[in-house]
């Protein structure tokens, strides 16, 4: 029961991890239906890529669709709201995890900007 609600959450929050499919959801979350010409601006992608990301958004159940003769409107859906508010982790909802089962951390160090950085000769194709 639990792991079926974290992949529900995981996905829910991967599709809202884009930011095209964050700025069409702010859009729409006034609940007010939009025309898709209305949500072209909104997404600041080509038309292709706009219903490229409605339809992940639909097929998610996060919004809605009418066809309106040659346009589409567009609405969020009724349970969009619950649904990424209960896709948020709270304490005591999933299970913790303790340290030591987590993979160690491989991110490479920031290097110190305080010092200077030794300067490099570039040699051919090659940076000595």
């Amino acid at each position: 029961m639990v792991e079926s609600i974290g992949v529900e959450a995981a996905r829910l929050l991967a599709v809202i991890a884009d930011p095209v499919r964050w700025r069409l959801l702010a859009a729409l979350a006034d609940r007010q239906t939009r025309c898709v010409c209305d949500l072209q601006p909104v997404a600041a992608v080509a038309p292709n890529l706009l219903s490229y990301h409605l339809r992940v958004l639909r097929k998610t159940g996060l919004v809605q669709a009418r066809r309106r003769g040659r346009w589409v409107d567009y609405t969020l859906a009724g349970d969009a709201l619950p649904r990424l508010h209960a896709a948020i982790p709270r304490a005591g909802v999933l299970p913790a995890v303790p340290a030591s089962e987590c993979p160690p951390d491989r991110s490479e160090p920031v290097p110190d900007r305080s010092e200077p950085v030794p300067e490099q000769k570039v040699v051919g194709s090659v940076v000595r």
